[in-house]
């Protein structure tokens, strides 16, 4: 819980409230948590710091942060607020991005956006997830078709390589995880579309969450989210979780 740094027009009275606020909130939701979850330990925080750094230091290495999609203005209407922004684009670890739903309905299924083979990692995080909830991993590979087309020699026939090599992709990470996890059920699907993000988007609908690798990219102000990364954080039906995919070449537009 953060209840941001002391600034000098606040009195010591204000600032008094504003901690026993936060402590308060706390306590309501580490009951709300502990009601559901009786087994679960729940360990409480109470900094003075901002929320992006504070969140990240708490994960450390090793953790995962978990976020709603409102920032800390409050505004209902943002698709995603500023703190929820700058953790996913700065995080160096997994980051899960919650969206309120008017009725959560489970789907039964956890989806994971393959784009190439690096993003077997990112399988094996939706592996982990579909195995604690004992659904089936769905693993989908899109290819945009105007891309994928190129020249008018592809066009005349069909751009069957170019479909040879992404049904490889994905033929490529579902045997690695089938092998690696015999006992999960893992369906891989590939399809054409003219907007990947939009596809994965509809996807969602039927996902209990979409796991995706986390691409961010080098920007003026620090680092940045891919378009499709961020156009899920926006938009997807259901909870995102980002895998970093940090290093040389995974900086890019996706």
């Amino acid at each position: 819980m953060d209840t941001d740094t002391p600034v000098p027009f606040l009195s010591e009275a204000e600032i008094a409230r504003s901690r026993q606020a936060g402590r308060e909130l706390l306590d309501r939701t580490a009951e709300a948590i502990t009601e559901r979850h009786p087994k679960l330990a729940v360990v409480k925080e109470l900094t003075d710091g901002a929320a992006p750094g504070s969140l990240r230091r708490a994960a450390a290495l090793t953790g995962t942060i978990v976020v709603g999609h409102r920032g800390l203005g409050g505004f209902s209407s943002l698709l995603l607020g500023s703190v929820g922004l700058e953790v996913a684009a700065e995080a160096t670890t997994p980051v899960v991005v919650v969206r309120r739903a008017a009725e959560p309905v489970e789907a039964g299924a956890v989806l994971a956006a393959v784009r190439n083979e690096a993003d077997v990692g990112c399988g094996r995080a939706a592996a982990g997830e579909a195995l604690l909830r004992k659904v089936p991993l769905r693993l989908l590979h899109i290819w945009n078709v105007g891309l994928s087309v190129g020249s008018r020699a592809a066009l005349r026939n069909g751009g069957n390589g170019s479909a040879r090599d992404h049904v490889h992709v994905l033929s490529s990470v579902s045997d690695q995880l089938r092998e690696e996890f015999p006992n999960l059920t893992v369906q891989a699907d590939g399809q054409k579309s003219h907007s990947v993000p939009g596809a994965l988007v509809d996807a969602s609908h039927h996902a209990d969450l979409l796991v995706v690798g986390g691409r961010r990219s080098p920007g003026y102000l620090g680092p940045t989210l891919g378009r499709i990364t961020l156009t899920l954080l926006q938009h997807a039906h259901c909870p995102v979780e980002l895998i970093p995919r940090q290093g040389p070449g995974h900086g890019s537009t996706s």
